[in-house]
């Protein structure tokens, strides 16, 4: 269904990939790894024409896709065989509410109403979007605009479909609901379907086969993410316990795990310490019209605290977060940074006191190159020179003469984390900080959030991030706050919030843990 012939793509003579050749066949869930800015995104990219019709740069080589040459079809031309779903679901909608949305790409190939009316509704009951249907858009959270975004491609009933960071904003319980969906699409079907995806975690385990960039090498999940230098945490505990065959699901991983069980003591609990409250928020409330997404929550965060807030999609995490910081809407309630509510500050000022990075961080990058935001950075925060660079450095490596635009999503979430990071402001609000990083990425990012003096409060639905950093974690749900306590306390009394870790070995919660008790 999808050849590549010895492909190589270039951008301003740099290779992104070289000689690449390789044939997924059809009715087959390839899943593509590898470090952030491995061409993940570009090799997707391909499979629909957008590289090099949209993208620029140079395609030596050959891309076939059901039979058709894509450097003599545009995307138009590929349109009913492949559907495409992007980092950013926003970036790609045309309509104005869900309905219209999904029906567009139909309408698109003009097909008839009534084949649209039973597709469409087809995907709101796949994809548990019922209840959205008459949505504006641009009112939905990031998860939710995600699984819009998958819909719209699939009502096309395209031949392959292609999906990048496809569960990066959705909660775990729906990424399981739209991974399991597309299996169905795959095995029922026959569809064909390559995902790229940093959370291995939730997808290793449906796909057929794997590809590791930016090497080529396309064989068995489990052997290829043995090799690679980033895996799902499974597959760095079979490491570590030289089990074979690799697991690649937490339940080949418990099969056989009960020796290495017995060798592990109890974890030590940690003790609970008060730390002078340095963020207080009482009874907010954020409403818009008739949709109420905060009921009343108070939050106090202590100094040095990293509180990691968890829930469903659509949960009123984000909104939350945007009221703290003073920018967004509150219809009622108070915040106070030490002593000063965020609203009442000069944008420069508040920046210093509570920095937030938003779901969409390339909204915070104006400049023409990366060197140039990071010297801004330090010009208005009065650092010295190169102390965003070495916060960046820390995180991932760019050319300081790259277009922020042409950084992928993940590179682009870093260098605002650096720029935010640089003014050390008192509290620092995250909004889904490691949607686009790899395992060594998030690693480097705890260590920097780790040492800082900051007190962080980060929207995630990353469990295996908030395994790895957080201290406390505070669960929402209908913008009501429904559980809030320690970080292992909360993760593993959930079976949806605990990490695989946790679910293989009990009260542990990350690899690094079991390496250090053993």
């Amino acid at each position: 269904m999808i050849r590549f012939e010895d492909v190589t793509i270039t951008y301003a003579e740099r290779p992104v990939l070289a000689h690449l050749s390789l044939e997924i066949p059809e009715g087959e869930l390839c899943l593509v790894v590898g470090r952030t800015g491995s061409g993940k995104s570009t090799f997707l990219r391909a499979i629909n024409g957008l590289v090099p019709h949209f993208s620029g740069g140079t395609l030596a080589g050959r891309v076939l896709v059901d039979g058709r040459d894509t450097a003599t079809h545009p995307p138009r031309e590929l349109a009913d065989v492949v559907g495409f779903v992007g980092q950013d679901p926003l970036a790609g909608f045309v309509a104005d509410n869900v309905e219209d949305e999904l029906a567009y790409s139909m309408e698109s190939l003009g097909l008839p109403n009534d084949v649209m009316r039973k597709r469409v509704e087809e995907t709101l009951d796949l994809l548990g979007l019922a209840a959205l249907r008459d949505r504006p858009l641009a009112t939905l959270s990031g998860g939710q605009q995600q699984r819009v975004a998958i819909g719209a491609a699939l009502t096309a009933h395209p031949r392959v479909l292609v999906l990048d960071e496809p569960t990066s904003a959705l909660d775990p319980g729906a990424a399981e609901d739209v991974l399991a969906a597309v299996q169905r699409l795959v095995h029922d079907l026959g569809m064909t379907v390559v995902i790229a995806e940093h959370r291995l975690e939730r997808v290793a385990q449906y796909a057929d086969r794997a590809l590791l960039l930016p090497q080529g090498e396309l064989g068995e999940v489990g052997e290829v993410l043995t090799r690679s230098p980033v895996a799902p945490p499974v597959v760095r505990l079979a490491r570590l316990a030289g089990w074979t065959p690799v697991p690649v699901s937490v339940r080949d991983a418990r099969r056989q795990a009960a020796s290495l069980r017995a060798r592990l003591p109890e974890p030590a609990t940690e003790p609970v310490r008060k730390a002078e409250p340095v963020l207080e928020a009482r009874d907010v409330v954020v409403r818009y019209g008739e949709v109420q997404a905060v009921r009343g929550v108070s939050l106090t965060a202590g100094k040095g605290e990293r509180i990691a807030l968890m829930g469903r999609n659509g949960s009123g995490k984000s909104s939350l977060l945007w009221a703290v910081q003073g920018s967004g809407k509150r219809t009622s309630g108070t915040v106070a940074v030490g002593g000063t509510d965020p609203k009442a500050l000069k944008p420069a000022e508040r920046r210093r006191t509570v920095a937030l990075v938003p779901q969409q961080p390339s909204d915070l990058l104006y400049l023409e190159t990366v060197a140039e935001e990071c010297a801004q950075a330090d010009t208005e925060t009065g650092r010295p020179a190169g102390t965003c660079r070495a916060l960046l450095d820390g995180l991932v490596s760019l050319e300081p003469q790259a277009h922020p635009r042409d950084l992928s999503e993940g590179q682009k979430l870093a260098l605002v984390l650096a720029v935010m990071l640089t003014g050390t402001p008192d509290v620092l609000l995250l909004d889904e900080p490691t949607r686009g990083l790899d395992h060594p990425a998030k690693e480097a990012l705890a260590k920097v959030l780790h040492d800082l003096p900051t007190t962080t409060v980060l929207a995630t639905h990353d469990v295996e991030f908030v395994a790895e950093y957080a201290t406390r974690v505070v669960v929402m749900a209908e913008g009501e706050v429904v559980a809030d306590g320690p970080a292992r306390e909360v993760v593993t009394s959930s079976p949806i919030f605990a990490p695989q870790v946790s679910k293989v070995l009990g009260p542990w919660l990350t690899v690094a843990d079991v390496e250090a008790a053993l």
